[in-house]
């Protein structure tokens, strides 16, 4: 069994990085043709294939699922044409057997999309990050506004709100500007800031100018009384420094997508925004279905087993490469269909994230079943429903009636051919 199962196993990986390097280079291409009007002035063809092989990593992330469907069924379907898979079978290899045998080859698929998850695709997105930067004065993300990064968090006295223009490649930011609010929501302090840097919990702020609220001018003006002093107070500094919460991974994960961003960097970004009572629900989200993420690859290993084995006298390996891209699409439109709905009816993270996988599961090992015990289940049939197995008698007659020309001229013509050899 251990020699079947890495005879399989060859075949597989063969297929897999075939299907999977395939998909990649069209996706790249696509997407190089859909960029070109960007070259130009000191942006260059040579800058535009840097940033793709970039994004290389995160395209082989996305593509890997399809890519592990398509390939498995590709080899099992040969396989299975050749009548290898049938001589497996016959010797004892059951439904379950075979599909724990796949799990088994593609445990170390899933170990490498794990460590491509929780490593290369991060650090390959900071770097496309930074040098979307350099290159284009952008990051390329969502997670910016027209008006920069926005960041809140928790203070002593009350909560700070953080603008920051542009991030740098070094990590640094640029145009930064603080607002101060007291535990009453009253604005106290207002800081502008050329540059800043994260040293250690401390934010350093370079070429500031503040302007802070006077105690009591807010109640004042509310009061409509005029004050003896100004209300203001206005200084400027070459440095100020702040006690934050606030990172240089912190900075890094609102600009990336939370899918992009590693298990750990994604959980305290989490507890970074519980913390200041923002909004969670879709990095929570895009935590579950990071977790889920290999249980999917052990899903598209289930959809392409009773694929790859139904019909292999009548079907062909196109029809079932066919039918395995269906299924894969229509499983990428139940994830998001489900994603959405979550989002937009307040569903639980865990229901958006393993109910469309366990549904698909459910159905993958049904039709394994059914097709590893079709003759019980005809048998079964025949037993609970007699009346379903036998003929109709009209169609019997009728089958009779226009053969029985046919079965008359195969007699006389058989009486023709023996006639001289009797005689004789």
């Amino acid at each position: 069994m251990k020699t079947a199962r890495r005879y399989i196993a060859r075949e597989i990986y063969r297929s897999c990085v075939v299907v999977v390097l395939a998909l990649v280079g069209l996706f790249t291409f696509f997407s190089l043709v859909d960029k070109l009007d960007r070259v130009g002035g000191d942006f260059r063809l040579i800058h535009l294939l840097w940033l793709e092989l970039l994004d290389m990593p995160t395209r082989l992330y996305d593509l890997l699922p399809i890519g592990l469907l398509i390939g498995s069924i590709l080899a099992l379907a040969g396989l299975a044409q050749r009548h290898e898979l049938v001589i497996l079978r016959v010797s004892g290899v059951s439904a379950a057997g075979l599909l724990r045998m796949l799990w088994r080859i593609a445990l170390p698929l899933v170990l490498g999309a794990v460590l491509l998850a929780e490593f290369v695709v991060p650090a390959t997105e900071i770097r496309l990050s930074e040098a979307n930067l350099s290159l284009l004065g952008r990051t390329g993300s969502g997670g910016r506004l027209e008006s920069g990064y926005w960041f809140k968090e928790r203070t002593e006295g009350g909560e700070r709100v953080i603008n920051v223009a542009t991030l740098l490649p070094s990590g640094n930011v640029r145009g930064v500007t603080v607002y101060e609010f007291t535990d009453r929501q009253h604005m106290r302090a207002l800081i502008r800031a050329e540059q800043g840097r994260f040293e250690e919990g401390q934010f350093v702020l370079s070429q500031t100018a503040s302007t802070e609220i006077v105690a009591g001018a807010t109640q004042a003006l509310a009061d409509g009384k005029p004050t003896s002093d100004s209300p203001i107070q206005v200084s400027e500094a070459p440095s100020i420094t702040l006690s934050t919460g606030l990172t240089q991974e912190l900075l890094l994960a609102r600009v990336l997508t939370p899918e992009r961003m590693s298990m750990v960097n994604l959980w305290r970004y989490i507890d970074y925004l519980d913390e200041n009572q923002l909004v969670t629900d879709r990095q929570v989200v895009a935590m579950w279905r990071k977790a889920i993420y290999p249980f999917t690859l052990f899903i598209m290993i289930a959809i392409a087993a009773p694929i790859s084995v139904m019909h292999t006298r009548r079907g062909g390996v196109g029809g079932k490469v066919f039918l395995g891209i269906l299924a894969g699409v229509t499983f990428f439109m139940m994830n998001q269909l489900a994603l959405n709905a979550g989002m937009l009816y307040g569903w639980a993270p865990w229901v958006t994230a393993l109910v469309p996988n366990l549904l698909v599961l459910g159905a993958a090992l049904s039709a394994l079943l059914l097709l590893d015990n079709r003759n019980r289940l005809a048998l079964l049939w025949r037993r609970w429903w007699p009346w379903a197995a036998r003929p109709n008698r009209s169609t019997a007659r009728r089958t009779t009636a226009i053969n029985e020309p046919l079965i008359e001229g195969l007699v006389s013509r058989q009486r023709v051919w023996t006639a001289p050899h009797h005689h004789r």
